[in-house]
């Protein structure tokens, strides 16, 4: 069995990185000026011809100089925007059509900060509530009219969506609750239905208080009302479900972070269908001790079903049908993932993009965006 990857260890990793960076040509915030010149004047040449320039890849990223930032970068990783954030990000949120995106801190979030993709101009920083933090991620209404975003009750952890109005300036216009503790990633399901990955950990900051009587749960809301539709929980307590991704299929797939003892192996990925029981994924327990007990981004691909893990330094790929591992691979920082073009892209804290399709290996490139946990992609 292979030894875990301690957070000191990922944070030695990431530190080395960044000194990489900053030796690549015309080092500054992203190290990538020239870059970003190069992507945006491709951009602009595109849109004038009518031709794809490729899709672009939107996500939170540290900086070389140790801010932090989010990313509108082309496909190949060069920068094309950077939009300064105040403390460290983590989720973002597309506006179908591809007008607005959203990027939320980290937990416990103190702000969420709108800007229009195509300027990388900026709307004022929207502050988290009084009495509330927002968890890091959010996703859009069909028709991008509303954002949903989880937050939490500051005393409590308990779990807020909290619905904003995008032409009303991103105004609150309802709260929904009732549904769980400590919510995290939040996906539509389908145009009429929420899917919230609850964690059902109580914090202080971001220090648990309650992993003996933590109760995690995945749930479905309805999307006008806030009713809860539907609820699948875990038999194991201490797997919190985190992260959320829609498959090919419509099922949901949702990646744990284990709370359990550090030498205790769990299945940290489960796939759900509605009206049934959550179905966990296959792995040996050393394989699933790679992951390190905790899973960031996840995207289905023709029936694959890919997971991210930057705290084990490696990704895997399974089966959705069966529920086989079929790969597991090393990849330092594993972070943000999407498909684009029959493809994963994979993101890397260490700068890198992982090009590959279910059966083969890919190609590995090197970009100057150290990504963080998350990404989305806008296609072309």
């Amino acid at each position: 069995m292979q030894p875990m990857v301690t957070d000191l260890t990922r944070r030695a990793l990431l530190k080395k990185a960044l000194g990489t960076a900053i030796l690549l040509p015309a080092a500054g915030m992203l190290s990538a000026c020239a870059s970003a010149e190069l992507a945006k004047e491709q951009l602009t040449k595109g849109q004038s011809t009518g031709t794809a320039t490729g899709d672009r890849i939107i996500g939170c990223s540290r900086t070389a100089d140790g801010r932090y930032a989010v990313v509108v970068a082309d496909s190949h990783g060069r920068p094309i925007h950077q939009i300064a954030l105040p403390e460290r990000g983590h989720g973002v949120a597309i506006q179908p059509g591809g007008a607005l995106a959203v990027a939320f801190a980290r937990r416990p979030g103190a702000y969420m900060q709108a800007f229009y993709l195509a300027t990388g101009e900026k709307q004022p920083l929207r502050r988290a509530d009084q009495n509330r933090h927002y968890y890091g991620h959010g996703a859009f209404s069909a028709d991008g009219r509303y954002l949903y975003a989880t937050e939490g009750m500051s005393t409590t952890s308990e779990g807020v969506i909290g619905v904003y109005d995008t032409t009303a300036g991103l105004q609150k216009v309802a709260e929904y609750t009732g549904f769980g503790i400590g919510p995290h990633e939040v996906v539509l399901a389908d145009p009429e239905t929420l899917a919230v990955g609850v964690g059902g950990v109580h914090t202080l900051g971001r220090e648990p208080l309650n992993l003996e009587t933590m109760q995690p749960a995945l749930v479905y809301l309805d999307i006008q009302s806030g009713k809860v539709v539907d609820k699948a929980v875990l038999s194991d307590k201490r797997l919190s479900i985190r992260h959320l991704a829609v498959t090919d299929t419509g099922d949901i797939a949702c990646g744990q972070q284990y709370r359990g003892l550090p030498e205790q192996a769990a299945p940290l990925v489960h796939l759900h269908t509605r009206g049934g029981a959550l179905r966990p994924l296959q792995a040996d327990e050393e394989d699933w001790m790679r992951f390190n007990h905790y899973i960031a981004s996840i995207a289905s691909l023709d029936g694959y079903l890919l997971a991210t893990s930057p705290r084990g330094n490696c990704y895997g790929i399974w089966r959705e049908e069966t529920g086989e591992l079929v790969d597991l691979q090393p990849l330092t920082d594993a972070s943000g993932v999407a498909v684009s073009q029959g493809q994963w892209l994979v993101g890397s804290g260490a700068g890198k993009i992982l090009t590959r399709t279910p059966l083969r290996p890919g190609r590995i490139a090197q970009s100057a965006v150290m990504w963080d946990n998350h990404w989305k992609l806008l296609f072309s």
